[in-house]
């Protein structure tokens, strides 16, 4: 129990909460393992509660009716997901699954309910990050709909490089690029292709899983659509 309410305190979700409210979360939360590809949820399955991640990466998904796959994001460590359908009642309107092993945290929408009712101060740092989290669905509508998917592509590098506290010049892909083009709406065919171009740009340097930014102008000028592939 001791570990469990550590670990819900250091939740970037929780953080702002008292330690009565930590301590109550603690008793309902329930620990879950799911190996690599396991289907945590599908698409249009009754949402019963909503998850938090320990350890691991979880991509939430779409399917298209010939069977390909959007992925919508993915989470990571200390990120909550499915969380929506837990307040507006619905069913669960994408699908989830593990990227690696994951230790998650479950939190039963019964018990869930019943402990906002009681402690308010949760729902309404919860509403913080579901307002994050619109934005960031809004930021991804817009880049499906009016960027080209080079632009799509060095967002996403530049996202890499500034997730760390200092601008990288390096980065490394944590995730299949075939994963990446499904992030990006598109085909692995077409990252290659334009991955390659931006090799022959000068832009950046490809190896393996690392990528190395040649010309940070040069990409975010891409990123911005103020430049094309050729």
């Amino acid at each position: 129990m001791t570990n469990k309410i550590e670990i819900i305190a250091h939740i970037p979700l929780f953080e702002a909460l008292e330690k009565e409210h930590i301590r109550e979360l603690s008793r309902i939360a329930i620990e879950k393992v799911y190996e690599k590809g396991a289907i945590i949820f599908s698409e249009g399955e009754e949402c019963n509660g909503f998850y938090v991640i320990m350890e691991g990466r979880v991509s939430v998904f779409k399917l298209s009716p010939d069977g390909r796959e959007q992925i919508l994001h993915i989470f990571e460590e200390g990120e909550p997901f499915g969380e929506v359908p837990v307040f507006s009642g619905h069913n669960f309107p994408a699908s989830a699954s593990a990227m690696i092993k994951s230790r998650l945290l479950f939190f039963p929408k019964h018990d869930f309910v019943g402990l906002i009712e009681r402690r308010p101060l949760i729902a309404l740092k919860m509403l913080g990050v579901l307002s994050m989290r619109l934005r960031r669905f809004t930021a991804l509508i817009e880049d499906l709909s009016l960027r080209e998917v080079p632009a799509r592509l060095a967002n996403y590098i530049l996202y890499l490089s500034n997730r760390e506290d200092d601008t990288s010049s390096e980065i490394e892909l944590d995730i299949k690029k075939s994963q990446l083009a499904s992030l990006l709406g598109t085909i692995p065919e077409t990252l290659s292709r334009i991955l390659s171009k931006m090799k022959r740009q000068g832009i950046i340097e490809v190896e393996g899983s690392k990528i190395r930014i040649l010309d940070m102008e040069a990409l975010e000028d891409l990123a911005d659509s103020i430049i094309r592939l050729i």
